[in-house]
């Protein structure tokens, strides 16, 4: 189960709407602000994101919690919204320039452009049906402690008024 933390805002029924703050992609990569992923962050900012999650712990308005989704639901999803388009590009291309006779370029740029329409309508009906499922909905999974944030005094600064030393 992959986790991540959150903020409930609001309470809609069965599901609790979750804030949570992304986690930086770049902390533990190699070439870290070198990718197009930091680049992206540091133009547009790490904005928090909203998430519908199943709310089977009850958890209220304010609660601090872990909110997880299963490696397999993700793994799937990813699949479907990446791949399926890609693949379906491709083929059209490949289906355009073998059916194209004189026009191979122009039936191929055609072909993968109604692959790729294709492919988003059939991932927009895969997403309805797929997004009930179980294995497919972030779920709370347990409260989190609320953390407060202290701000240090002098002396545990080491700036302990007059001991000159």
């Amino acid at each position: 189960m992959i986790e991540e933390e959150g903020r409930v805002i609001a309470v809609v029924g069965r599901y609790a709407r979750i804030e949570a703050q992304r986690s930086r992609a770049c902390g533990h990569c190699e070439v870290k602000g070198a990718c197009g992923t930091s680049l992206l962050e540091r133009f547009f900012g790490q904005r928090p994101v909203e998430l519908l999650a199943l709310n089977a712990i009850g958890a209220q308005v304010g609660d601090r919690v872990a909110v997880g989704i299963s490696e397999q639901g993700l793994l799937r999803a990813a699949v479907a919204a990446y791949l399926v388009p890609i693949l379906a590009l491709i083929a059209g291309a490949l289906i355009g320039e073998t059916l194209g006779g004189p026009w191979a370029e122009a039936a191929s740029l055609l072909g993968a452009l109604l692959g790729l329409v294709l492919a988003f309508w059939w991932l927009g009906g895969y997403s309805v049906v797929s997004a009930p499922l179980p294995g497919r909905q972030p779920l709370v999974l347990r409260r989190l402690p609320s953390t407060s944030i202290a701000v240090p005094g002098p002396e545990s600064r080491g700036e302990a008024g007059d001991s000159h030393s």
